[in-house]
């Protein structure tokens, strides 16, 4: 009698633990995005989003690009999901609503994620100093004087530790190289042999994450906004904080329980054909032209030695996969019937002000937080949509935002560059916020 009352309690204590964490989830929120015929049923317009066809298409005869992939999606459903122009000028392949983008700096946001994910794991503070877990970072120095010829410099010790909220804020110090407006850095971190962001070559990210820690910072930490390789230290931390390696790490915790199956940092044989190549303005009359090898192979996602893992620029993926990512945002931190997040943690994530006057300024457009750019009023005011709405976008000419207070959703994947590209992100989203009926 004594087992069997024990069994009984035993059971009873799994049920119990079983419905506390389900009542945990926001059931109600979409769990997988769908399509719907009739916009209405979410508050759009149908003949309104349908004006969009002759906008975008508008763009491509103007040569402004040559084509896109669009999605717009409210309350979970998918409203719009549309394909234009030609992927590939070479072959004269057609845009397909499920190819494949390099997403470039839009891998931020996820690699950011993954970070707060780990976050509320107890793996680390915001303001725990990055040389806790990284020795070669602690003491770091600013640079104070630069020769040109020969790129030498001196430097002065920093005013403080790097820590993982300044890495998240591009307040760290740290600067880009090959990209960077800065010329000394460039030079700089050439020299070093560092990896700014693609490479087909054998660099590991703990090879090159500890390469940039021995440079001098361009500020000292907390100081500026200076976009930087600070979301590349993550995530090497989150190998670190993990015992992943960071790949891995996004494979199983993020990327295949969102169902986000097409979202890679290398794709596998089976999906290459789908990988959009990077287009530019065409030479000799050609009105586009694929874009060739500069400082980095085009081809990094499908060749080479697929070791470096940029948790700043590195993935490639679909307008469905990242906006299943931002719908998960949008849901507080739940998808596909999982809890990724809390919806405290979303809401420092995506909305909090974490860079002050540093980015945008008292009466600026947005401020930024821990992953996002974030409208404010005054953004709002300016018609850029609703307070709160949060975006960034990619290299190649990708962008993203998701408004929380209409449950909104724009994903525009192109992929050039040099393009005009005649302010297609601002036009599409004009379009969108004309749509809505409710």
């Amino acid at each position: 009698m004594k087992s069997y009352t024990s069994l009984v309690l035993l059971l009873l204590c799994i049920g119990f633990n079983v419905f506390a964490q389900t009542s945990t989830l926001n059931l109600s929120a979409p769990q997988q995005l769908m399509g719907t015929k009739t916009p209405a049923t979410v508050g759009m317009s149908t003949e309104r989003l349908n004006r969009i066809d002759k906008v975008l298409q508008d763009l491509i005869a103007r040569d402004q690009l040559p084509g896109m992939v669009a999605m717009v999606v409210r309350n979970g459903q998918i409203v719009y999901h549309k394909a234009f122009g030609t992927a590939d000028v070479q072959t004269g392949r057609p845009f397909k609503t499920d190819d494949i983008f390099r997403i470039a700096s839009m891998s931020k946001a996820i690699t950011a994620t993954a970070a707060m994910m780990l976050y509320e794991e107890g793996k680390f503070s915001l303001d725990d100093p990055i040389s806790k877990w990284i020795p070669e970072f602690k003491s770091p120095q600013v640079i104070s004087t630069y020769n040109a010829k020969d790129t030498t410099f001196t430097s002065v010790p920093a005013k403080g530790e790097i820590t993982v909220r300044h890495l998240m804020t591009h307040t760290s110090g740290l600067s880009y190289g090959v990209i960077s407006g800065d010329e000394r850095f460039r030079a700089i971190n050439a020299k070093a042999g560092i990896v700014d962001l693609y490479t087909t070559k054998a660099v590991t990210v703990a090879d090159n994450i500890k390469k940039l820690a021995k440079q001098p910072l361009i500020h000292n930490p907390g100081e500026k906004f200076t976009y930087a390789l600070g979301l590349d230290v993550l995530g090497y931390l989150i190998e670190i904080w993990s015992g992943q390696s960071f790949d891995q790490y996004l494979r199983s915790h993020l990327l295949d329980p969102m169902g986000m199956t097409d979202t890679y940092f290398y794709l596998p044989d089976a999906k290459k054909d789908r990988l959009v190549p990077v287009q530019r303005p065409g030479t000799d009359g050609k009105k586009w032209e694929r874009f060739p090898v500069t400082f980095y192979d085009p081809n990094y996602p499908i060749s080479g030695a697929k070791t470096w893992y940029s948790g700043g620029a590195g993935l490639s993926s679909t307008a469905k996969d990242y906006a299943s990512f931002l719908q998960m945002l949008l849901n507080g931190g739940v998808f596909n019937n999982k809890r990724f997040l809390s919806p405290y943690t979303v809401q420092l994530l995506t909305q909090s002000n974490q860079a002050g006057e540093l980015y945008g300024g008292e009466k600026g457009d947005a401020h930024y937080s821990l992953a996002f750019s974030v409208l404010t009023k005054y953004g709002q005011d300016k018609g850029n949509g609703s307070i709160g709405r949060f975006s960034w976008g990619g290299y190649f000419n990708t962008n993203y935002w998701a408004d929380p207070k209409e449950k909104l959703i724009m994903v525009l994947m192109k992929q050039t560059q040099g393009a005009a590209d005649g302010g297609s992100e601002g036009l599409f989203t004009r379009m969108i916020y004309g749509a809505l009926d409710k």
